[in-house]
C-alpha cells in the first residue's frame, strides 16, 4: 500500500488519505481477527451464539412494536 505526497499537499492530508486507504482495504480488521488462533469449532459456536442473540433481539423488538 503506497500513498505518494502530492504537490502542495500537507502532511496531515497525506496521513488522512493513508488512514482512509488502510480502512478501505480492511487490513487492520483482518490483522485484529487473526491476532489469536480460533479453532473451527469455536468459530461455529460463537457464530451460533451471535445468531441466537440476534434472533432474541428481533423477537423482543417485534414484541415491543405490538404495544
Amino acid at each position: 500500500m503506497t500513498v505518494v505526497l502530492r504537490s502542495g499537499e500537507s502532511q496531515e492530508s497525506l496521513l488522512k488519505r493513508f488512514r482512509k486507504e488502510v480502512a478501505d482495504s480492511r487490513v487492520l480488521s483482518t490483522f485484529r481477527k487473526k491476532r489469536w488462533f480460533v479453532s473451527k469449532s469455536e468459530e461455529k459456536r460463537k457464530s451460533k451464539q451471535r445468531a441466537a442473540r440476534k434472533a432474541r433481539r428481533k423477537e423482543m423488538q417485534a414484541q415491543q412494536r405490538e404495544y
